[in-house]
């Protein structure tokens, strides 16, 4: 656990440096992106090393209800991903369609872990995404991006739906079965 717990710290120190303690960071300049970079790079590969050996209290396994509804959070998390990075409708109409799908993440994959490493794992990940909001929301006025044409709204919901098909098969081959 010490490593997955380690991870989430590589991870969220330096995503909330520019928030909590931007003069500090302000004095790094540029020649602080490489190495928070690499800390943020690592803190990935020691959460999924950590959540591979973590073990913990078992609280709830996976049911078919689940599942499904897991895969359709799924579905809506990688979209709001898209979506963000192609500045669609839905873009324009939530401040941090990244973060929130982050959110949808977290709460799927909770929902059919539910043991103590996965607490750790998706549940700090998705409180990390929550205050996150808070934090930029209460530094920074948002202006909604300019609308763009509607093949970028299909371009989105076609890339989700191939990027969550690569997820999928992703899972599998870690011996993960998305679908049951």
């Amino acid at each position: 656990m010490t490593l997955l717990v380690l991870g989430l710290a590589l991870w969220i120190v330096p995503h909330w440096l520019k928030r909590l303690a931007p003069e500090m960071r302000a004095g790094w300049g540029d020649r602080a992106k490489g190495p928070l970079s690499l800390a943020m790079v690592l803190g990935i590969v020691l959460m999924v090393i950590g959540y591979r050996a973590a073990d913990g209290a078992f609280f709830w396994g996976r049911s078919p209800a689940m599942v499904a509804i897991n895969n359709l959070l799924m579905l809506g998390s990688v979209y709001l991903f898209a979506a963000a990075g192609m500045k669609t409708a839905i873009a324009r109409k939530l401040r941090h369609p990244m973060l929130l799908g982050v959110v949808l993440w977290a709460l799927a994959h909770l929902l059919v872990n539910g043991d103590v490493p996965s607490f750790v794992l998706f549940g700090g990940i998705g409180l990390w995404a929550l205050v996150s909001m808070q934090l930029i929301n209460r530094a920074e006025t948002w202006t909604p991006p300019p609308a763009k044409p509607a093949k970028f709204e299909a371009m989105a919901l076609v890339g989700s739906v191939l990027f969550y098909g690569v997820l999928s098969g992703l899972h599998y081959a870690l011996g993960y079965p998305a679908f049951g």
